[in-house]
């Protein structure tokens, strides 16, 4: 006998599995992959890490950080898996994407209580069912979801960066170091490429300059979306940063601060970041290098970072369509569908963007649906707590200009006299009282 479905075996289903499985739900997980793929995933493992491989910041006093904290205090397994295969990465969670998804995929495989069923789910049942179907929905179950709620599935669009092999990379040019790193540079957990000026520049042009992948569908939709603010705004291709001002690549993902050229003592014009994408060492990824340049036009343009010129890729960077539904309209901050209370909703599919954001909402997905089936009451989370907050946010936004958010602290309750304190102090602040909010709630309502 099954108690719960959950559809869909990325970072949220596989949290709300292992979560309703563990509170002794028979549940059956519904994966349709390698039978149907999506375009972006490259394996059948459960929880595959399809763009960057960091989790965001593992600090205590930033929003990332918190997050994962709450999720800690959750029990979440997934948050477990990511520490065991991290990586280094300065103040960051980054982990060996290929030993994460196999961690994951061996523990849901081996819990007595979870079923994994490798076919596509085209319906939504009237039984106790989690949709976590992520940004990449088939087109049967989108049409499915658009049928329960009668509402267009909102959209946006998304971006690979590319990974180079390490020893491509020319180490006489790059440099080590982490941001405002006080260690020698050589001991940096991130690969710095640096620009002059003119290199800069010239580089700039080139973007604007390259052919890109014939996505017509997409171009029309990116128009149409930047100006509904459907277009998420953290996962730009950075020829679309170009194109706004030649200096805003500059002040975006290619900002130097924080950074010193060790052949020159002094801060580069510009910088290329790359990241440890496995636990080998072998490969890196370029950071927040989203495009969708055609593959040949990446391979020339890429190549003209100072430290890449002779670089292999892994993988290069694409473009693909990520489907959200309009939860401002069909969802709870319990993460229950408005008219349905043995319906919910886990991961980025409801709006919430980021890796822990996906794992926490499927870890209270799990939890409520548990509740639910015990016949208690699903549990809402203070928004005091950046998991709340950001439930609430997405189940309240104007919808006009709802968009994927992260986590940050602009969503949570101002502090008193948050204004006479720093940025980091008010940064530990925020999260002093979201972890003392959440123990409370804990202790009062679940019974694990």
């Amino acid at each position: 006998m099954t108690d719960l479905i959950v559809i869909g075996g990325g970072l949220a289903g596989s949290e709300a599995a292992w979560q309703a499985a563990q509170r002794g739900l028979k549940t059956r997980l519904y994966e349709m992959r390698p039978s149907l793929q999506t375009g972006a995933h490259q394996t059948d493992a459960l929880a595959e890490l399809v763009c960057s491989n960091s989790l965001g910041s593992n600090l205590p006093d930033r929003a990332s950080g918190l997050l994962k904290d709450e999720a800690r205090a959750l029990g979440s397994m997934l948050l477990e898996c990511a520490e065991e295969a991290a990586l280094p990465a300065g103040g960051a969670l980054a982990v060996d994407r290929d030993l994460f998804a196999q961690k994951v995929t061996q523990r849901i495989e081996a819990h007595p209580n979870i079923e994994i069923v490798r076919e596509e789910a085209t319906t939504i049942s009237g039984a106790l069912t989690i949709v976590a179907s992520g940004p990449l929905t088939s087109p049967a179950l989108s049409e499915a979801i658009v049928d329960l709620s009668g509402e267009d599935c909102l959209f946006f669009f998304d971006a690979i960066a590319p990974v180079v092999h390490a020893d491509s990379i020319d180490m006489g040019v790059a440099f080590r170091a982490s941001r405002y790193s006080k260690d020698d540079a050589n001991d940096g957990d991130y690969i710095n490429c640096p620009f002059t000026k003119e290199e800069y520049y010239a580089f700039v042009e080139a973007l604007l300059r390259a052919e890109r992948i014939e996505l017509r569908a997409f171009e029309d939709a990116i128009k149409s979306g930047v100006k509904a603010g459907r277009f998420f705004e953290g996962c730009l291709p950075v020829e679309i940063i170009a194109e706004r001002g030649i200096d805003s690549l500059a002040f975006g993902p290619m900002r130097p601060v924080g950074l010193r050229d060790p052949r020159t003592e002094k801060r580069p014009y510009a910088v290329v970041q790359l990241r440890q994408d496995n636990l080998a060492g072998s490969l890196y990824s370029l950071v927040g290098f989203q495009t969708n340049l055609k593959f040949s036009e990446q391979r020339r343009t890429l190549r003209m970072i100072p430290g890449l010129e002779s670089a292999e890729f892994l993988r290069y960077g694409q473009m693909h369509r990520n489907t959200f539904i309009a939860s401002p309209k069909l969802l709870r901050p319990t993460l229950q569908h408005i008219s349905r209370d043995r319906l919910f909703w886990a991961g980025q599919i409801t709006g919430v963007e980021g890796y822990m954001g996906n794992i926490a909402t499927g870890a209270l997905a799990g939890i409520n649906a548990a509740r639910v089936h015990r016949g208690e009451a699903p549990l809402t989370l203070p928004q005091t707590t950046m998991l709340g907050a950001l439930c609430h946010y997405i189940t309240h936004a104007n919808l006009a200009d709802f968009q994927p958010m992260k986590a940050n602290f602009g969503i949570l309750p101002a502090l008193v006299s948050a204004s006479r304190i720093g940025k980091r102090e008010r940064g530990a602040a925020y999260a002093a009282r979201a972890l003392k909010d959440l123990r409370m709630t804990l202790s009062e309502t679940i019974a694990v």
